[in-house]
């Protein structure tokens, strides 16, 4: 495995990250808690969350695919963090009732949550063992100690150590155990398009959940 040192800056980072159809043997979402790994089924619904700063420790990515209840599989990168704190943090999500047959229309809903909107890193987001899938991402980068196109079956540290797959897979290997590690991530100005998130702690300083039934509440 090549050696990488020191820091690497990639301003207006974006990731769009499309994993091998071969990979569907790898199907489902890792949930990493502690030395418990598993796996569910995403909603079917992605979410939008942007973040002023997150700063990341023992970082990885590789590629996989979600798959809903119904079966529909969804590309997605999996981020993962050991630890992170993320600053004034904004998570929203559009629901359209209607889709469910009613008699009467309603209105579309948005749920727009908000936290970590302080400059003390001790009353902002702070997560341990972080999983977020995403299939889009936007930021100014910073990686420290990056090794990019390492196997994703050997990448270390606790988020990603039991990661299983929802038909029992382990992390993809060979053609399509693309991955990227570092040290530590830092991002600043995040905006992001999630299908789903877990963590093994997830401490939201104040948190404020609202929701609204008109336009223009999308974090983005």
């Amino acid at each position: 495995m090549s050696q990488t040192y020191g820091k690497t800056r990639w301003k207006r980072f974006a990731l769009v990250m499309l994993p091998s159809l071969a990979a569907t043997g790898a199907i489902g979402v890792g949930l990493a808690n502690s030395a418990l790994a598993a796996s569910f089924s995403i909603s079917g619904q992605s979410f939008k969350v942007t973040a002023e700063e997150l700063h990341g420790e023992k970082f990885a990515q590789f590629g996989t695919i979600d798959v809903q209840k119904n079966n529909t599989t969804v590309p997605v990168a999996v981020s993962a963090f050991d630890s992170a704190t993320i600053k004034k943090m904004c998570q929203s999500v559009v629901t359209d009732p209607n889709i469910i047959p009613l008699p009467f229309k309603l209105p579309v809903i948005t749920l727009r949550l908000e936290a970590g909107d302080n400059p003390d890193p001790k009353k902002q987001v702070v997560a341990t063992n972080l999983l977020i899938d995403l299939d889009e991402l936007y930021a100014d980068a910073e990686f420290t100690n990056i090794n990019i196109g390492q196997d994703a079956s050997t990448l270390t540290g606790t988020a990603t150590k039991d990661w299983k797959s929802a038909l029992g897979g382990t992390k993809p290997t060979g053609g399509v155990g693309f991955a990227q590690a570092a040290d530590k991530a830092d991002l600043y100005n995040v905006k992001q398009r999630a299908w789903a998130t877990s963590a093994g702690n997830f401490k939201l300083n104040g948190l404020s959940l609202k929701l609204y039934t008109d336009s223009g509440h999308e974090c983005y």
